[in-house]
């Protein structure tokens, strides 16, 4: 069965003066999940917050917390985010040479465990995990900064990865430049699972928050009639030749 689409609001497109208020915006503007971007200045060019400012908010939704480690060493911190209320705990490929033991310490803490592949890193890099993820996320702009504009390179990746978990699980998330123009592609190639900020955030209301989300998710259902009747044809196509062989 396909997995409904998830739209997962990155607070870091938020007013941070507001957060609080931002938050329960987009809960009741009907964000599925909150997507929490922490970086460190290290691993990517920016700082953004921690786990402190994750356990201040949690309180405030019932949604879904969806923590994306941009920061290494990640298993360090693990603990922490857990504790913060975390929900989903994403490290990147690139960020530790023991991916496998990562997702273990994860998933030890009761919660789940996703992986994220920047732009430039192939999705072998997952292969030998696939069956201790929860979750794949691929970067659609290169981690560091919001307001980046979307690598259409990276739609052959999510399908292959779609591929690749095959039955499985496994949530496909896509993060980086997302909007109402491309979420349709997107989801066609195989993703379920939207992050988007500025296109969320587009606005100075919940109402305006509940349109732009709206408008994202229908593009989104959209790529997947395409895909449903793309995969239609194909099939279609598969046994007439096999009728005329």
């Amino acid at each position: 069965m396909t997995a409904e689409i998830i739209i997962a609001p990155s607070i870091l497109a938020a007013d941070f003066a507001r957060l609080g208020e931002e938050v329960a915006a987009i809960d009741a503007a009907g964000a599925d999940w909150i997507h929490c971007d922490v970086m460190d200045g290290h691993f990517v060019p920016n700082i953004s917050y921690g786990a402190d400012v994750i356990k201040a908010i949690r309180p405030l939704t019932k949604r879904v917390f969806d923590v994306h480690l941009m920061i290494a060493p990640t298993d360090p911190h693990l603990e922490a985010f857990a504790k913060a209320g975390a929900d989903v705990i994403t490290v990147h490929a690139e960020a530790g040479p023991h991916l496998d033991r990562s997702l273990q310490a994860i998933r030890a803490l009761g919660k789940k465990a996703g992986v994220s592949l920047c732009p430039a890193t192939p999705e072998a890099a997952i292969e030998y995990v696939l069956d201790r993820l929860d979750l794949v996320l691929v970067m659609t702009v290169n981690p560091g900064f919001g307001g980046q504009s979307f690598l259409d390179s990276q739609v052959e990746k999510i399908r292959r990865i779609r591929s690749m978990i095959g039955d499985r699980p496994i949530r496909l998330e896509v993060d980086g430049g997302i909007t109402r123009d491309n979420a349709a592609a997107v989801a066609a190639a195989g993703a379920d699972t939207l992050v988007a900020g500025s296109a969320v955030f587009r606005g100075k209301s919940a109402a305006d928050y509940a349109a732009n989300i709206a408008a994202i998710r229908v593009a989104a259902e959209s790529g997947r009639v395409v895909k449903f009747q793309d995969n239609s044809a194909r099939a279609m196509r598969t046994a007439e030749s096999a009728l005329i062989r």
